[in-house]
């Protein structure tokens, strides 16, 4: 399954970059015009080491490697590459520290739930890894006082809801939000939408939200940060005007449009 976002990379801001794996965004946070030193947040789909190790030397050159990992959540669209990548890097991983069971290899996370929306990806959920992993040797839970290690003027802040230790990340100077799936700029659920990419605000992917009343209320606790760009763990960046007004109506339609009628995750 892929979209046609695969394999593209934008510029957000100078030292944001978001890059597309299939139908997942990873992103590095450093400015190659200043610094050959940056952090890779999520670690993509599985099997896609080459391709990320290849995008990260063309945007930092032939030898570069990470700082850091920093990781949102751990599904498998999010840590698919995460060993094959630290068997060549041996970098520190940073996650929340209820995160740690799934990637230390104590839990797996709830299966998909295809009942939750008509959307063949949401249909096709069940289907999917939903298996912890263990990198117990090299991921450490993240600064309690809310910094991200090798991300000055960064926080980290907890967005539960689509998983347990989900964080999304934001540097208040200029409102740079990367949200992970806390929110989502696609409608998840559908493979059409996915595979074009159609760009439209949306609460986390349905079919692995297990706890809805924490997911209103992260989705609540990043609207009222006013952020001024964002990316998303799926879909196009939002910024300006758009982001605002759109993140507002999914606050105050959140029961419609973020989270499903019924399912096995619905109270």
């Amino acid at each position: 399954m892929s979209s046609i976002g695969n394999g593209v990379g934008i510029a957000v801001l100078p030292d944001v970059f978001s890059y597309t794996d299939q139908i997942v965004n990873l992103i590095l946070v450093g400015n190659p015009n200043e610094t050959n030193e940056f952090v890779l947040v999520d670690a993509g789909m599985p099997n896609s080491a080459e391709e990320i190790k290849g995008m990260v030397q063309e945007r930092f050159g032939e030898h570069a490697v990470p700082k850091a990992i920093i990781l949102t959540h751990g599904h498998f669209d999010h840590v698919g590459s995460i060993a094959a990548l630290l068997e060549d890097w041996n970098v520190p991983v940073y996650a929340h520290e209820e995160e740690l069971p799934y990637l230390t290899g104590q839990k797996d996370y709830p299966p998909g739930d295809p009942s939750v929306d008509s959307g063949l990806v949401a249909k096709l959920s069940p289907m999917f890894p939903n298996h912890g992993i263990n990198i117990s040797s090299l991921v450490n839970a993240l600064p309690t006082d809310g910094s991200v290690p090798f991300m000055p003027n960064w926080q980290w802040i907890h967005t539960p809801g689509h998983t347990p230790g989900h964080v999304s990340l934001f540097r208040e100077q200029d409102g740079m939000l990367i949200a992970g799936d806390a929110f989502v700029t696609v409608k998840q659920e559908s493979l059409y939408k996915v595979m074009t990419q159609t760009k439209e605000i949306s609460g986390p992917p349905k079919y692995y939200t297990t706890d809805w009343d924490a997911a209103y209320e992260s989705v609540k606790k990043l609207e009222a940060l006013k952020p001024q760009v964002a990316v998303t763990g799926h879909g196009l960046p939002m910024s300006g005007e758009e982001l605002e007004e759109s993140f507002q109506y999914l606050v105050e339609h959140f029961s419609e449009i973020g989270r499903p009628e019924s399912g096995r995750y619905v109270n």
